[in-house]
C-alpha cells in the first residue's frame, strides 16, 4: 500500500490509549493520530511501528491510522524509496507466530512450568 494524496508514512512514538497515539512523520511534525474502527482489535500497533496516516481536512494537526506495515512490507517501501533508508523497524511477528514458536519449544521440551505444591 504505497501513499496518495493526503497520506504520510509515520513512525509510532507514544501509544496514548483509547484508539490514540502519537506519531513522527518524516518531514519532523509529530501529530495525533486515530486508529480506525476498522483496525481497532485487529491490527496490533505498537511504538516503533510504521503506519500510513491520513490527514484529516477538518482538524490540522489530528490524523487518522489507515494502515499497519509489517516488517516485508518496509523492506519493499525502502526498496522503492518511499521511506528513508535511516528508518530502522523492528522485525514484527504476528501474534501466531508467536505461538507456533512456542509450541515448537514446548514439543522439544525447552520450555519447562514448575507448579507449587500446595
Amino acid at each position: 500500500m504505497i501513499k496518495e494524496e493526503g497520506q504520510e508514512y509515520a513512525l509510532v512514538v507514544k501509544m496514548l490509549g483509547n484508539g490514540r497515539l502519537d506519531a513522527q512523520l518524516f518531514d519532523g511534525r509529530k501529530t495525533l493520530a486515530h486508529i480506525r474502527g476498522k483496525l481497532r482489535k485487529k491490527v496490533w500497533i505498537g511504538v516503533g511501528d510504521l503506519i500510513l496516516l491520513s490527514e484529516r481536512e477538518f482538524e490540522e494537526r489530528k490524523t487518522d491510522v489507515i494502515h499497519k506495515y509489517n516488517a516485508d512490507e518496509v523492506h519493499q517501501l525502502k526498496k522503492i524509496s518511499e521511506i528513508p533508508d535511516f528508518v530502522n523497524v523492528a522485525t514484527a511477528q504476528e501474534p501466531n507466530e508467536d505461538l507456533a514458536a512456542l509450541s515448537e519449544q514446548e514439543e522439544e521440551g525447552i520450555v519447562n512450568f514448575e507448579i507449587d505444591e500446595i
